[in-house]
């Protein structure tokens, strides 16, 4: 299936204010993005697309081709954005990009394993640079902590009898190499498929979250990304799950702030610096015509916050 970039147009309008600048889209996917921001903030403006998954890379490198000189793509993890940033030379951005989670590309070939809907090795991985599979992280968590993981990340009700059942059949000498063994372990232990919903829909999203960092790389990323701002500049940030975007809510909140008053007279600013503003309060979903179009943009949500002076 091809990557469809979703709420293409409600980011795009509302990252690009004017023409020129540089702007960096820190999951560059298929390119998708990066292309259609190239294309609407003119010849003048140039970009930096990063990616840690190799075959993203490779697409977003044929994608940007026609841009020349004006793309640059980077294999690396949006974590190492600032660095990228300086040695390209770029001293603030106008628009930064985070699209999260995974992507179709990677849900559609199989061998990458983060599917259950066709067999292949249980890998998960975002970078093939990283060592541990999944298969190999799943031996060395204990019951609790994997457990823990599936009912943080995941919001698995079941998840104490599905750990247990996984550290269980990993003692027992059970294979769980594989996408559909897991899956239909958990399957097992749900009462089987009741709905469009797989039962191990949430298992397979907590073990990638936890394997991959996501939502340490994004805290991690965001503070990061307001510093690279010119003032006016903008972050966008599209996310498909609640830890998600509550996270990213919470950080603009709490750089928005408020001016205070002061008993003895004057005011002051409280909140976290750089000051910054909410380019609308609530966020940005996909409409009835795109999940009918991308089903996966079902779940998208789209926060954008702009740098003060």
């Amino acid at each position: 299936m091809l990557h469809i970039p979703v709420l293409l147009e409600e980011t795009v309008s509302r990252l690009v204010t004017a023409p020129g600048g540089w702007y960096v889209d820190g999951t560059a996917g298929a390119g998708g993005h990066s292309a259609a921001l190239l294309a609407a903030a003119g010849l003048d403006a140039r970009l930096v697309a990063l990616d840690r998954d190799r075959e993203a890379v490779e697409l977003a490198q044929v994608a940007l081709a026609p841009f020349g000189a004006r793309a640059q793509v980077v294999r690396a993890n949006f974590t190492e954005m600032a660095d990228v940033v300086r040695r390209a030379g770029i001293s603030s951005v106008r628009g930064i990009l985070l699209d999260l989670g995974v992507s179709s590309m990677q849900l559609d070939r199989a061998e990458r394993g983060f599917s259950f809907m066709r067999e292949s090795a249980l890998d998960m991985r975002m970078d093939d640079r990283q060592e541990e599979t999944a298969a190999a992280w799943l031996k060395r968590l204990s019951e609790a902590e994997l457990a823990d993981v599936l009912w943080r990340y995941g919001e698995e009700k079941m998840s104490r009898r599905i750990a247990r059942a996984v550290t269980d059949a990993l003692k027992a000498g059970e294979p769980l190499e594989t996408t559909t063994q897991l899956a239909d372990l958990v399957a097992r232990l749900k009462g089987g498929r009741r709905g469009r919903i797989h039962p191990a829909t949430q298992t397979f999203q907590a073990i990638r979250m936890a394997l991959n960092a996501e939502l340490a790389a994004l805290e991690k990323t965001l503070p990061l990304a307001l510093d690279l701002l010119e003032p006016g500049g903008r972050l966008a940030v599209i996310s498909f799950h609640s830890l998600e975007d509550r996270m990213v809510k919470q950080f603009m909140s709490a750089h928005e702030g408020r001016m205070e008053s002061l008993a003895k007279g004057g005011t002051r600013w409280t909140g976290s610096l750089p000051r910054a503003r909410r380019v609308q309060r609530k966020a940005v979903m996909a409409s009835e015509e795109e999940v009918a179009r991308n089903p996966r943009s079902r779940t998208a949500k789209l926060r954008v916050l702009e740098r003060m002076d």
